[in-house]
């Protein structure tokens, strides 16, 4: 077959299977030419998932007659002033969007420029374009899409349903909406009821209240505010506690220069950040805003321009890590989980039986006895008593029924007791803790333990008689590649023969572990690194391993000593309210919420 040149129609529905996949993608398009007009408020309704109709309205400032007519021509845009795709300042640029929803939908466009006396209106069906014809609007620029790939009815097979569809419309919005706080968004059709996201005020203040509106009242009150600049690059935003997690990255937003993007540079930088303080399987929720000169980024690498190109990825990286880092270790010991309000959650009210409408008090097992002969009463005897026996305490408890003073004023407070030889039960000035005595001692050996590789190396201890660990051959050799890193640590190993190796050395913080056990880990989740995961991470993955088989463990007795001495030690620890795989290390209920519990409040 010779090689032709292809018809106009049919190299704009190509372009179209590039642009529009499907109706969410085509309302991205008609908001961001909103956004890049100038509107400050935008109203978006669809129907039938966006494949029946799409109604995009805005009061940006307008097209005249001549741009009307060009701008359903292939590109052509607005957007470019020097032709320099370096210096892309707005969210669309190609000048394809319009053109590619008209070759395979019913397009329609309204739209009036304050120097015109009267509204202009243009159609293109399939690829056909109409005379330009004066139409009535205030000002501004309705743009209706009908009928969504009837000129391709192929394409109609792969939609989902209506609802998928609005979902997918209503997350671009979403996103959109984040971006830009000072913009009013309202989002409305058949599939839900309508929503408006009014105009914030600018700053950090307006931003959050954005945020909050979108991604609910729970993310507000757990948001900490995100700030880091350098060589030109700003990133900010806000992110919520370590507790406040999703099953997947879905709740992390990203923006580039006002851009929302999918970038797994960024997704990346978010995760190490998080890495000390979530389990593998739980992903934090943001809104992060990088802010950097157009030349510095290259948006042009992507079909829908949803991913980016940095010059210096290292940097933003960098940046982003630093800053949520930081916000971190501000909030120090604040989680989601040890807050009263999700520990309340937890408890159940005791059933309380209906009270008869007639009552005879003296038919009450607590009625008073008509005479007392000085004989123990039956209820009082030792058969009876012995229901209320319950054992010897679970832990060492003798001490001053009073606390010290200045140690119920402090943040952790005073133990007063142990339970079940597992959690730690302190009194504070206004409330009491209940303390995981395993997962507080887990995040201090493991902040320890990097504090020690930081400063000068982690101390060790030589064992009096190496101790052999006996495991398959393939997990000895995952083990023997990684003796460096190990040895960084303090972990001194070396071969002994075919699926055998030595321990010889120990770290000190650890003082006497379970060798065993502790390389067992650690082969597990080496079996899941590979080369591309930086040495500070695998360090980090050693360190956490060796936090959790080096600390307290659930099931010993301590005392009050010990007790307190925890409890100060967590005080002076960054980050101990969770341990190193995410998990609360305490819980605090105020005495008003306590008080809440038993209705005195």
């Amino acid at each position: 077959m010779p090689v032709r040149q292809l018809p106009e129609q049919v190299v704009n529905r190509i372009a179209a299977g590039e642009v529009v996949e499907r109706p969410a993608s085509v309302v991205k398009e008609l908001v961001e030419n909103a956004i890049d007009a100038g509107a400050s408020r935008i109203d978006v309704f669809t129907d039938g998932g966006g494949r029946r109709r799409i109604g995009i309205t805005d009061d940006g400032s307008g097209m005249t007659a001549k741009d009307l007519a060009l701008a359903v021509e292939r590109h052509a845009t607005s957007k470019l002033d020097d032709e320099d795709l370096l210096q892309i300042r707005t969210l669309g640029f190609r000048g394809e969007a319009l053109p590619s929803i008209g070759s395979v939908a019913r397009l329609s466009i309204t739209t009036r420029h304050a120097s015109e006396p009267h509204a202009w209106a243009l159609t293109v069906e399939g690829g056909e374009k109409s005379e330009i014809m004066p139409a009535a609007l205030a000002h501004g620029t309705r743009v209706e899409v009908n009928d969504l790939f009837y000129a391709t009815p192929a394409r109609l097979k792969f939609l989902k349903t209506d609802r998928t569809e609005a979902e997918a419309i209503r997350e671009i919005v979403r996103r959109l909406a984040m971006a830009r706080p000072d913009v009013a968004f309202t989002l409305a059709g058949e599939e839900r009821a309508p929503v408006t996201w009014a105009a914030a005020l600018p700053g950090a203040a307006g931003r959050l209240t954005r945020l909050g509106d979108i991604l609910g009242a729970e993310f507000r009150s757990h948001a900490f505010e995100v700030h880091a600049e350098r060589e030109g690059v700003v990133v900010a935003g806000y992110a919520a506690a370590p507790a406040l997690t999703k099953a997947n990255a879905l709740g992390q937003y990203l923006f580039v220069n006002g851009r929302p993007v999918r970038d797994k540079l960024i997704l990346g930088a978010v995760r190490g950040a998080y890495a000390d303080y979530l389990p593998r399987d739980r992903h934090p929720v943001l809104a992060l805003f990088v802010t950097l000169d157009p030349r510095e980024v290259d948006a042009n690498v992507h079909p829908a321009k949803t991913e980016v190109r940095f010059r210096n990825a290292g940097l933003v990286r960098a940046l982003i890590v630093h800053g949520l880092k930081e916000g971190l270790a501000r909030e120090g010991r604040r989680t989601a989980a040890n807050s009263g309000e999700s520990a309340l959650s937890s408890f159940r009210s005791a059933f309380t039986p209906p009270r008869p409408a007639s009552w005879d008090w003296r038919a009450s097992p607590s009625a008073p006895m008509p005479s007392f002969d000085g004989a123990a009463a039956p209820a009082f005897a030792e058969r009876a008593q012995a229901a209320f026996n319950v054992g010897a305490p679970s832990a060492d408890v003798r001490f001053d029924p009073q606390p010290v003073a200045d140690l119920v004023d402090r943040p952790l407070g005073a133990a007063r007791t142990q339970l079940h030889e597992t959690y730690i039960v302190s009194q504070t000035r206004d409330g009491l803790i209940i303390v995981d005595q395993h997962a507080a001692h887990e995040r201090i050996v493991y902040e320890r333990l990097k504090a020690s590789l930081a400063e000068n190396g982690v101390q060790r201890q030589i064992l009096l008689i190496p101790e052999i660990v006996e495991m398959d051959e393939a997990t000895v050799e995952r083990l023997l590649e990684r003796t460096d890193e190990l040895g960084s640590f303090g972990l001194a190993i070396e071969s002994f023969g075919p699926g055998a190796v030595a321990v010889r050395e120990t770290p000190s913080l650890l003082g006497k572990t379970n060798a065993g056990g502790l390389l067992r880990d650690l082969s597990e989740h080496m079996a899941e690194w590979d080369e591309a995961l930086p040495l500070e991470r695998r360090l980090m993955h050693v360190a956490a391993t060796m936090a959790c088989h080096g600390s307290v463990r659930a099931g010993r007795r301590l005392r009050p000593e010990e007790m307190n001495a925890l409890l100060r030690e967590m005080e002076e620890t960054p980050n101990s309210g969770q341990c190193n795989h995410g998990r609360p290390t305490y819980v605090e209920l105020k005495l008003a919420d306590v008080e809440k519990l038993f209705g005195r409040r």
